[in-house]
């Protein structure tokens, strides 16, 4: 059964919450008079959701919600809004509340919003559980020659990354520092054929003529392949581009400390300090990386 923390300093208000969720089955309802009341009854037994007033002594709802936010980030609360409070109101919904409803409207909108909160709640928590099971999973894109692409792809696969557990915020930031350098040099040197030199020196050239030949045959009909195979305990991905390839052999050493600053080899040295394993193909149009916990 769903519990809820109605919170709020007026008894009546309270009150007058209480009899616009009773509407819903099987619930739960507790109380408490402040921000701070309303910490220490999610401590002794944590709420599916908190509905709360904004305007209160001591801890206000603005305040209240910072603070779950922080300690408890999956518990979701919805507002109770009064004229005068849009401003904090809004401030709240951007600090992390999940709804809001005006006091002048509970008895339409509260128990709705609150019905639709918790479906929302209960669909993450039962992915949550879904996603414990998996445990291996291989995912393939075929990108075209847009940078814009490129980190909306790379946050899935960290997504993913999370979904199956593979190591910390840390770890995976690594990954995708690696993927994001993997993928652009697949696009950018691979595919459109632009130069690292010219990037540095004339960046607005750089920017041109990357444009230019997205749209220019034959660059514009190269696609980037970009195959993951993930686990919690390790991940590979192949990064393939359609160009003609290049001499990896002839790639001045990134760890070398001398080699450090050169633009041409930034990205490789990221990928090789980040992953255990990473290996161009004898064409040098495909690079496969490896990272293990």
């Amino acid at each position: 059964m769903p519990r809820i923390l109605i919170v709020d300093d007026e008894a009546v208000d309270r009150e007058m919450a209480a009899r616009c969720l009773r509407s819903i089955r099987d619930l739960i309802l507790a109380y408490a008079p402040d921000g701070a009341g309303a910490l220490e009854s999610v401590r002794r037994q944590m709420p599916d959701l908190v509905v709360t007033d904004l305007r209160m002594p001591g801890m206000n709802g603005l305040e209240l919600v910072e603070s779950i936010r922080t300690s408890f980030p999956m518990l979701p609360v919805v507002l109770m809004t009064s004229q005068g409070n849009e401003q904090i109101a809004v401030r709240a919904l951007q600090a992390g509340a999940a709804s809001y409803v005006p006091k002048t409207d509970l008895s339409a909108d509260l128990a709705e919003t609150v019905r639709q909160v918790l479906d929302l709640a209960d669909a993450r928590n039962t992915e949550r559980k879904l996603f414990g099971c998996l445990r291996s999973c291989e995912t393939h894109f075929e990108l075209r020659n847009d940078p814009a692409l490129i980190s909306p792809l790379v946050a899935y696969f960290l997504h993913n990354l999370e979904r199956i557990g593979f190591g910390d915020d840390v770890a995976r930031t690594q990954v995708g520092i690696a993927l994001m350098e993997a993928i652009s040099n697949a696009m950018i040197h691979g595919n459109l054929e632009v130069g690292s030199e010219l990037r540095r020196d004339k960046r607005d050239e750089f920017d041109r003529l990357v444009d230019r030949r997205r749209v220019q045959q034959p660059y514009c009909d190269r696609r980037v392949s970009c195959t993951g195979s993930e686990s919690s305990r390790s991940v590979e991905f192949t990064i393939r581009d359609q160009g003609p390839g290049f001499n990896a052999a002839t790639l001045p050493n990134p760890l070398l400390p001398e080699n450090l600053l050169r633009v041409s080899g930034r990205g490789v040295m990221l990928i090789r300090t980040f992953m255990d394993f990473a290996e161009y193909n004898e064409k040098g149009n495909q690079i496969t990386m490896r990272k293990r916990l």
